[in-house]
């Protein structure tokens, strides 16, 4: 099914304001770096920030912003930059330490289900305070599913998913402390396949994620989870038809950058 075009609409004018918003106020850097510049040139080098600042965007705006258009237009309740306050027991934060450890040594095998039922079970209730781990990137209640998600950047290395695990199970024992009953599902979501079309095999995932029941989702399946539909190809066409709107807009820019250099 395809995306309204409310919703497509939504998006669209989402990317144009942020891209615009770029290209208006983004100042090339002003680190002196004498190798790259002799090898690269100025103004290329002046590019290539400006579309590394972009990447920088995709992370801490984007992705959440067009998530959330899509679970919204769906009829979920969703929110980004959740503040999911709680309080977790010592007893509790042992389990989830043990859990991870014997995860990463290979003496237990991965089971989502079971590790939301073992913190269930030792969590006690607790005040609804701030912890480290408070802030979600995306909350979204599909039913009576409550799903937390970390964004995360394609490519994590093995410390970076091993800190990602012990922030998820956090997460659960933070919402369980608050109600015990409530229906919850923690997860990782990476916006888009970098081996495209081979799949996500990263030897990094391996032992710590139950990726049968939905722990990670990656490109299409993130896509279409939040929007419970099939959008993801529609999705990647509104991202095509505004790139070619700004298409001129941003050639312009880069041609600022070969005029100052």
């Amino acid at each position: 099914m395809s995306l309204s075009l409310e919703i497509a609409k939504e998006i669209e004018d989402l990317l144009k304001k942020i891209v615009r918003d770029k290209l208006n106020t983004y100042r090339p850097e002003t680190d002196y770096m004498p190798f790259h510049y002799r090898l690269l040139g100025k103004d290329r080098y002046a590019m290539f920030s400006f579309i590394h600042s972009m990447n920088t965007t995709f992370g801490m705006s984007i992705w959440e912003q067009v998530a959330l258009i899509l679970a919204k237009g769906r009829g979920s309740y969703a929110e980004r930059q959740f503040k999911l306050l709680g309080e977790i027991d010592n007893d509790t934060e042992k389990l989830i330490q043990d859990v991870l450890y014997k995860l990463r040594k290979g003496e237990i095998h991965v089971n989502k289900k079971e590790e939301i039922e073992k913190i269930r079970k030792s969590i006690k209730s607790g005040k609804a305070i701030k912890h480290p781990d408070s802030i979600v990137d995306l909350y979204v209640k599909i039913e009576n599913q409550e799903n937390f998600f970390d964004i995360t950047s394609a490519k994590p290395n093995i410390k970076e998913f091993e800190s990602l695990k012990l922030k998820l199970l956090r997460w659960t024992a933070l919402r369980l402390s608050q109600d015990n009953t409530a229906n919850i599902f923690t997860r990782l979501a990476i916006p888009y396949n970098p081996y495209y079309p081979e799949d996500y095999e990263r030897w990094t995932l391996r032992g710590l994620y139950d990726l049968e029941n939905g722990e990670i989702l990656i490109g299409e399946e993130f896509w279409n989870f939040v929007a419970c539909e099939n959008v993801y190809n529609y999705l990647l066409d509104v991202f095509q038809k505004v790139g070619e709107e700004l298409r001129e807009e941003i050639d312009r820019k880069f041609l600022e950058f070969k005029k100052i250099y």
